[in-house]
């Protein structure tokens, strides 16, 4: 990851949905927006580290609940970004689901976009965000993109991801939906121009607050974001 000059505290947006929702996707194209002013973090790279467990053991746990989290360590690097304090974060290799053994230094930038399944679920880690994004996606949009996802980057077959996805509705109806009564901003897909028009004003908002906004008029600000939200390459 790449480090920057530290800041005194640093503002949290949360990048919450579905499987294949395109959380990592908004974090990536927001990060593009706002250059050097965001880094991004990810829930993935908190998943606990299984190393221990026999491979077939492994492969039997259930990685689609939340206490699938190590959240101890999840809060711990949240709370230092916040404060703008320098961090090290813990990197998952999903092929093997173990935790590899080296982390990635980070120091926080004025925004931190963090995505992920369950940000929003435990309390505590609520209060930790300045805004709350809930990307609401067609469970077909959401399971096509997993399995390119799958297949390319974990390893998985494209029967086994179906499989593993059709598994997963309940969990994520009772995880991931009720999120959505703690967000400040529920976006539906496809984007229309009033949900991205609420989004620049959120952001823009959050610029503001941190003294950023004049590195940009809001008028260019709104229609670069309408460009990259509405572009048609997703990624998870």
């Amino acid at each position: 990851m790449t480090t920057t000059s530290p800041t005194t505290t640093s503002q949290m947006i949360a990048i919450v949905g579905g499987t294949g929702a395109g959380k990592g996707w908004m974090a990536g194209r927001l990060c593009k927006l706002l250059g050097e002013h965001a880094c991004r973090l990810s829930l993935d790279d908190f998943y606990r580290d299984r190393s221990h467990l026999a491979p077939a053991r492994r492969a039997r746990v259930n990685f689609d609940i939340p206490r699938a989290i190590d959240w101890s360590c999840a809060k711990q690097v949240l709370n230092d970004c916040r404060l703008g304090q320098a961090t090290r974060v813990p990197r998952y290799d999903f092929s093997t689901h173990s935790q590899l053994p080296v982390r990635d230094e980070l120091q926080p930038r004025p925004l931190v976009l963090v995505e992920g399944l369950w940000l929003l679920w435990p309390r505590s880690t609520r209060g930790l965000f300045a805004l709350k994004i809930y990307l609401d996606c067609p469970a077909s949009l959401r399971l096509s993109r997993r399995r390119v996802r799958d297949v390319a980057e974990r390893g998985r077959t494209a029967d086994a991801v179906e499989r593993q996805f059709q598994m997963l509705a309940p969990l994520h109806e009772r995880y991931v939906e009720p999120q959505k009564r703690w967000a400040d901003l529920i976006l539906t897909q496809p984007f229309k121009e009033e949900d991205i028009a609420q989004l620049a004003s959120r952001l823009w908002q959050l610029l503001e607050a941190g003294s950023l906004s004049p590195c940009w008029v809001q008028e260019t600000f709104l229609a670069n974001l309408f460009l990259l939200m509405k572009s048609d390459e997703y990624s998870n």
